[in-house]
């Protein structure tokens, strides 16, 4: 009998070696070296204070601000533990009414704005934690932003312009805007 477990008990021992603790320490290692930034969550820093990440998004409701897509994630916005979709299809009362109410809050912030709102402004993303809008969002909050910070619209256009991320290698996705990069930025100015 001793003789049937002992190789099941080397083998269980060696896997567990092997893929518990050596693999694991080398793709950290090698995360660490080659990706740091990526590896530690896309931190971003200012003044040595942690003040988000380049990853997930952040609640932004002050008229000065840009305001990202909406959270999907209850009962906290944009909580990294609670990721997920809303699983709400478009004819669900539910989404509805969310749809309707966020379109009323954007234009009650911006009440001479007669565009339309960009989907992403009312529709949370698959993972509820979005970092980015697209470009026609941002556009949409330009005039409410500009006007809320005393600056000329074209100016936070500009900004705007500076922090607009392409396509990856071209052609995949859509071009966006990193919400709290941006807002960062605005309040550097």
């Amino acid at each position: 009998m001793i003789a049937m477990i002992r190789p099941t008990l080397v083998i269980f021992a060696a896997l567990t070696l092997a893929c518990g603790i050596v693999y694991p320490l080398a793709v950290t290692a090698i995360g660490q070296a080659v990706f740091p930034a990526q590896a530690n969550g896309s931190l971003v820093v200012q003044d040595g204070q942690v003040v988000g990440s380049r990853l997930i998004g952040q609640s932004f409701t002050a008229p000065r601000y840009f305001w990202g897509r909406p959270s999907a994630t209850v009962p906290m916005p944009y909580n990294g533990a609670g990721s997920g979709g809303s699983n709400q299809g478009p004819l669900n009362p539910a989404l509805t009414s969310a749809v309707r109410d966020r379109i009323a809050a954007l234009r009650d912030a911006d009440p001479d704005n007669t565009a339309p709102v960009p989907v992403d402004l009312v529709t949370a993303s698959a993972s509820g934690l979005d970092p980015d809008i697209s470009l026609a969002a941002a556009e949409y909050q330009v005039t409410r932003v500009a006007r809320a910070r005393g600056l000329e619209p074209a100016r936070v256009r500009a900004l705007v312009a500076r922090h607009a991320e392409r396509p990856l290698f071209g052609f995949l996705g859509e071009p966006r805007v990193n919400v709290l990069a941006l807002n960062l930025a605005l309040d550097a100015h």
